[in-house]
């Protein structure tokens, strides 16, 4: 005769909350319960070890499906559980068997079992499918089985159960369809194969279901007979059991890791590289990472998600774990495994804790370490995988006010005027000239638009060598970096270079002061765009070029503008006229004759040092006119 028993706690309100509130996704159960079996298998096993009594077992957990009747069932021949047992473990919402057995083997050698239970609730998401569950159950220290059932309300009843091995089988009766759930897809084979797939390919122990498959009839001389078939039933394993993550790494091969990541990641090519993370001690955990060989199409979009898939002792917990990676890192792929971190209660989500930082951390510093290498011991690959994530790594320089820029400074690599390939930071500053004082750099679409700007011909005259930044980010990255090896970093069109001898700069000084008035000129005439016009100390060659001030740089200024926002902050505009030019003679001429077109030719001066610059002009018709009519005149 069954005996009703009510829930030991307030079973309704808790059990509503299980089932509704903090599982947010259904499909879940299966994973729950699997883990479950694997937990009391894990506990006979451990168990089999010191008792001579409990029999040796071929272990496994097995999905049946009964269609008409609407039942999936899920058995285990694991450690089972007395009336006792079943009463706190099942009566009791929330009192975990798995944390007292782990409790209890506090002195035993707990490198023999690793079970993975935790709340002791997984048990109770059957309801979210299920309008009545039962279990059958019988321990080997019982001699009796017993017969749970309940519809997750407030009582449940349990009874003996008679010819039941030790083990234990839960029937789910699924519920029927409604207009917001659709139950059908847990009883189809193919649903239940996915979500072992997805959650439970790990388990270290075969997760079995008999599969029905129909095959061509052939006919005596063993020739397809068209349209007809037969069925045939066979038991299918689900699971792969043991991940590669959790094999020893020598006896991984490339190729195998290759394979995992293509499958894995649905990449047609190789990775570029993969890095194994074993940790044992206070923080145990498991580590696969690779680094792909191209970037994804839409690594840079806002539908692309970070993240490390997560699992706990090979159980699937979560498929993107952003936490695991920092935002400039958001390119590589991998898992991360450990039985150490604080799970909430539906095994769902991480809760923050200082375990998941450091394993964060460590992580980081092995990608970084695996580069380095690169750098070191292979440069072409390095340029190879720079070439298609260095602007992440930029990033991760001016990311959060240069918190990475002592971590990231020595793999940035950049071209230059005068190398061939991009060189790194540290071998720019080896190369110096003696008298070079800071490290030289310009914006550009490549090296070719870089030389030909005019604020490089006293460069190009010391023989200094220049980084040509191609990337919107370059400039703010320096800017962050401020420095390398205590040389500072200059734009070579912001402010003053300091390339001048003492003699010339005597010489400079009496010559900006004879055009004084001149340039005073100039700058009224241009009042409303620029806050200075100076002779040029950098032309030697070019007639004219536009220059900033220290701070907000023209390239900033061109990124800040393509970036919806109300706020366009203006680079200031210094221009610079090169004396020694004849274009700055012919309108020192037009000046001193006091010619009335002297206006439109300072004008185009000014337009020609923004179209050399890559600023838009701010009146296009206006300067086509004002050509037009000087070249007319010109010719009258």
């Amino acid at each position: 005769m069954a005996e009703i028993r009510e829930f030991k706690t307030e079973s309704k309100r808790l059990l509503e909350l299980m089932i509704n509130s903090i599982y947010t996704n259904r499909e879940i159960f299966l994973r729950e319960l699997i883990s479950n079996a694997s937990d009391a298998i894990d506990k006979y096993h451990f168990l089999s070890l010191t008792n001579e009594e409990l029999e040796k077992r071929e272990y496994q957990i097995f999905l049946e499906i009964d269609k008409s009747k609407r039942l999936l069932k899920i058995s285990d021949n694991g450690i089972g559980m007395t009336y006792d047992e079943l009463n706190d473990s099942l009566g009791t919402i929330a009192k975990s068997g798995s944390f007292e057995f782990m409790q209890k083997l506090k002195d035993a050698d707990k490198d023999k079992v690793d079970v993975i239970g935790q709340f002791g609730v997984g048990f109770y998401s059957s309801f979210m499918v299920s309008d009545l569950v039962e279990v059958y159950t019988k321990s080997p220290f019982s001699e009796k089985g017993y017969h749970f059932k309940s519809t997750g309300e407030d009582t449940y009843e349990i009874e003996e159960a008679q010819d039941i091995s030790s083990g234990t089988k839960i029937i789910l009766h699924i519920r029927k369809n409604n207009k917001e759930e659709n139950y059908d897809d847990f009883l189809e084979q193919y649903t239940l194969r996915r979500l072992v797939k997805k959650y439970s390919d790990y388990v270290r122990y075969p997760i079995k279901m008999e599969v029905t498959k129909e095959i061509a009839k052939k006919d005596k001389d063993g020739n397809v007979i068209e349209g007809k078939y037969e069925k045939i039933t066979d038991l299918e394993v689900l699971n792969s059991m043991v991940p590669i993550w959790k094999r020893p790494k020598k006896e991984l091969t490339d190729e195998e890791l290759a394979k995992f990541y293509k499958q894995q990641y649905y990449d047609y090519e190789d990775p570029l590289t993969n890095i194994y993370i074993n940790v044992e001690g206070n923080l145990t955990y498991t580590a696969l990472i690779f680094i792909p060989h191209k970037p994804p199409q839409n690594l840079y979009s806002e539908k692309y998600e970070k993240g490390l898939s997560l699992y706990s002792k090979g159980v699937f917990i979560m498929e993107k774990c952003k936490e695991l990676v920092p935002d400039y890192l958001r390119f590589v792929k991998g898992v991360v495994d450990s039985a150490d971190l604080s799970l909430n209660i539906s095994r769902e989500i991480l809760q923050q804790n200082r375990d998941l930082q450091k394993i964060a951390t460590n992580v980081e510093k092995k990608i970084l370490s695996k580069l380095e290498g690169f750098l070191k011991d292979d440069y072409e690959k390095y340029l190879e995988f720079f070439k298609n994530f260095g602007i992440n790594l930029k990033f991760g320089v001016y990311d959060n006010f240069g918190e990475k820029k002592d971590l990231l400074k020595d793999l940035i690599v950049y071209n230059t005027v005068n190398e061939e390939k991009p060189i790194t930071l540290k071998k720019y500053v080896e190369q110096m000239k003696e008298k070079q004082e800071f490290i030289y750099y310009a914006s550009g679409k490549n090296k070719n638009a870089v030389l030909a700007m005019p604020q490089m011909d006293l460069i190009k005259k010391q023989g200094f060598d220049v980084l040509v930044l191609t990337d919107d980010v370059d400039e703010f990255a320096i800017n962050i970096l401020n420095e390398y090896d205590g040389k500072k970093f200059k734009s070579i069109n912001q402010g003053d270079l300091g390339l001048l001898s003492k003699e010339e700069e005597e010489k400079f000084k009496e010559k900006q002061e004879d055009k004084k008035s001149l340039l005073e000129k100039i700058k009224e005439v241009l009042k409303e765009e620029v806050t200075d016009v100076k002779l040029s100390k950098r032309l030697t060659s070019s007639p004219v070029c536009l220059v900033s001030e220290d701070g907000l740089s023209f390239e900033m200024e061109k990124v800040i503008a393509s970036i919806p926002s109300n706020e366009k902050p203006k680079a200031s505009r210094v221009l610079e006229i090169n004396p020694d030019h004849e274009l700055f003679k012919a309108i020192e001429k037009l000046f001193i004759d006091n010619d009335v077109d002297f206006d439109k030719y300072v004008d185009l001066l000014y337009s020609q040092a923004l179209l050399i610059e890559g600023l838009p002009l701010k009146n296009p018709v206006d300067f086509s006119n004002k050509m037009c009519d000087l070249m007319i005149k010109s010719t009258k």
